[in-house]
């Protein structure tokens, strides 16, 4: 009775059904694994079985306008290690050959581990002969842990061009997120200067080499003998516009000083030179930066981080008088027979606006020669706050110059809007202008920006976007890249420029001139000094000029931060500079200069 129905049809049934619908979920299961997600779990089983080891590209070289090398690259060792290969019994003793923190070490590991546990990551870079022998006498205990040899940066000569050239570093979290899929923990990136503006150049492309592994992860060998694997490609070579003798002779002798310098090829936009002091070393950061010394960096009180040839934002002082004489001569407001009386002072309301010297009778040619003050006191009230901000916005103050180091202050060009905003409306005066007129006051301005106010100086008003990287040589294609910058013209009439420059020439070359210690044995240079008023301490020293003055090949902007007199700290300067450059040394300390080749409209003085 009780075997009867055990078994009875409804028993029966009850079994065949959920046997059945077992037997269709298999089915339905084995339909999905190998129909729907079976590429899927295709791809995951390969990954599974097959390591990819990512191989590193040597990054490209950089190189001066003479093919001198100024950034090489030189083996360097690194520690690596693939989390799943990696027994944690073994992390004190691996904390303590490589000297460092088991916090962390267990920190790498887990940054490693978000992107892959079959994967190796960097643990320590740039170690040294000591490590590299215990780790090879641990080898047995310390399983997952290789030795990979990378490269690091080298900088061959003396010139230490922090700032333009910048560093590549570790790649931060915050820059893992950002760059894309590219980049790995560990990865090194371009992080200031031309390092960081290149980067997608720079760094090349990864190769990869694929290892077969069983389910445990241990190596067989190589995948398909190696005919998928992927060899990398080194990073381009970026071919500057620098003359690393001039950049070298800037910052000697910006030595001890605390300023910059900035020279341009006003035919190209090309930087020569671009020094800031203080500097640092870069070879600090090529490989591992100790902590001590960054430490010293970012509490140094000459903040050598701090890039002043594009960062600092000064009062030009008098080497923006010829800004607003242009304005004035354009304008028709005065011409080259307009004269004023200098009595040493301009008294404009209820304040007397001094000049350094009684200028007496002085035209615009003359006001820029002597660097009358009280000429352009006056001078400002004539053409007007609108007319001087326009006119200094055609010549690039006031924004950035887009120069490709990333790094820059765009300055202070105040207008009227600015005044209303500052002050208030209707309650500032003509008064506020005055000290405008020879660049006192709220404008503000960089030596990148003056550099290029003097190479558009020098060229009579066109304007080429300044730049560090002239081109660009893939070494695979055997091609070369230029690269393209903006360039525009500003249009001054060719009277007006010959007033102007010939002002600056007599700065330089006249009797009379201010800047007469400014002068290069057998070349006719242009220039103007500036002293800009400080507030907080000494004055500081200004220079902008040119040379040749007739067929310009260098234009250049100098600035020494409470230098006093632009005569006495920033001309001597850039008065080096410019013959190192034009000559290829500096021929004020041979007995007898050798000649020079000239162009048909060079002058030579005697």
């Amino acid at each position: 009775m009780i075997g009867e129905e055990f078994g009875s049809p409804k028993r029966k049934f009850v079994i065949q059904l959920v046997l059945s619908c077992g037997f269709l979920i298999l089915i339905g299961r084995l339909y999905q694994l190998q129909y729907i997600y079976g590429e899927q779990y295709g791809r995951q089983s390969e990954e599974n079985s097959i390591r990819t080891v990512v191989k590193v590209p040597v990054r490209g070289y950089i190189y001066d306008r003479n093919g001198r090398l100024l950034v090489d690259n030189r083996p360097s060792y690194t520690v690596m290690l693939t989390p799943i290969d990696f027994n944690t019994k073994s992390l004190p003793l691996l904390a303590q050959i490589l000297q460092m923190p088991e916090e962390m070490v267990v920190d790498k590991i887990n940054r490693g581990k978000k992107y892959s546990q079959f994967t190796p990551t960097r643990i320590k870079r740039d170690i040294d002969f000591r490590i590299l022998s215990l780790l090879e006498e641990h080898k047995d205990k310390l399983g997952g842990i290789e030795v990979e040899m990378e490269s690091k940066r080298y900088y061959p000569t003396s010139a230490r061009m922090s700032h333009l050239l910048g560093y590549a570093k570790e790649i931060s979290d915050w820059q893992l997120d950002k760059l894309g899929d590219y980049y790995q923990p560990g990865d090194i990136v371009g992080s200031a200067g031309i390092e960081a503006k290149y980067e997608q150049f720079l760094r090349g492309d990864k190769g990869f080499d694929y290892i077969s592994q069983n389910a445990k992860g241990q190596i067989i060998g190589t995948f398909n003998n190696g005919k998928n694997d992927v060899p990398p490609k080194d990073g381009l070579d970026m071919h500057l516009a620098l003359d690393v003798r001039v950049q070298a002779l800037a910052e000697s002798l910006l030595t001890g000083k605390r300023g910059a310098v900035v020279a341009i090829d006003p035919s190209t936009g090309g930087i020569i030179a671009m020094a800031s002091k203080p500097d640092y070393d870069l070879s600090n950061f090529s490989g591992v930066t100790p902590s001590e010394v960054w430490k010293d960096l970012t509490t140094d009180e000459g903040m050598p981080l701090f890039n002043r040839a594009t960062l600092t934002r000064y009062p030009p002082g008098s080497t923006f008088k010829m800004l607003l004489a242009i304005a004035g001569l354009e304008d028709g407001l005065i011409d080259e027979n307009y004269r004023i009386q200098c009595r040493g002072a301009f008294p404009f309301g209820n304040r007397v606006f001094k000049d350094l010297h009684v200028h007496g009778s002085t035209n615009v040619i003359e006001s820029i020669q002597r660097s009358c003050n009280v000429f352009y006191y006056g001078l400002m009230l004539k053409v007007g706050f609108d007319e001087w901000t326009k006119y200094g916005r055609e010549f690039g103050f006031g924004k950035s110059t887009k120069v490709d180091i990333l790094e820059e202050n765009s300055g202070l060009l105040p207008s009227t809007e600015y005044f209303d905003r500052r002050y208030g409306k209707g309650k500032w005066t003509q008064g506020y202008l005055v000290s405008l007129g020879i660049g006192q006051g709220e404008v503000g301005v960089t030596p990148m920006q003056m550099a290029v106010y003097a190479a558009m100086l020098a060229n009579k008003g066109h304007y080429h976007q300044p730049h560090a990287v002239d081109y660009i040589y893939n070494k695979w294609t055997k091609k070369t890249d230029s690269v393209a910058y903006d360039r525009h013209d500003v249009q001054i009439s060719e009277k007006t420029w010959g007033i102007v420059r010939e002002g600056m020439r007599r700065v330089v070359m006249e009797p009379g001139g201010t800047g007469g210690i400014v002068r290069i044995a057998g070349i006719q240079a242009a220039g103007k000094t500036g002293t800009a008023q400080n507030p907080h301490g000494r004055d500081h020293a200004w220079f902008i000029g040119f040379a040749p003055f007739d067929n310009p090949k260098i234009a250049i902007c100098v600035l020494v931060e409470n230098g006093g007199f632009g005569a006495v700290a920033a001309g001597p300067i850039a008065s080096m500079c410019m013959e190192q450059y034009i000559y290829g040394e500096l021929i004020r300390f041979k007995k007898k200069a050798p000649p020079i080749a000239q162009t048909p409209n060079d002058q030579l003085v005697e």
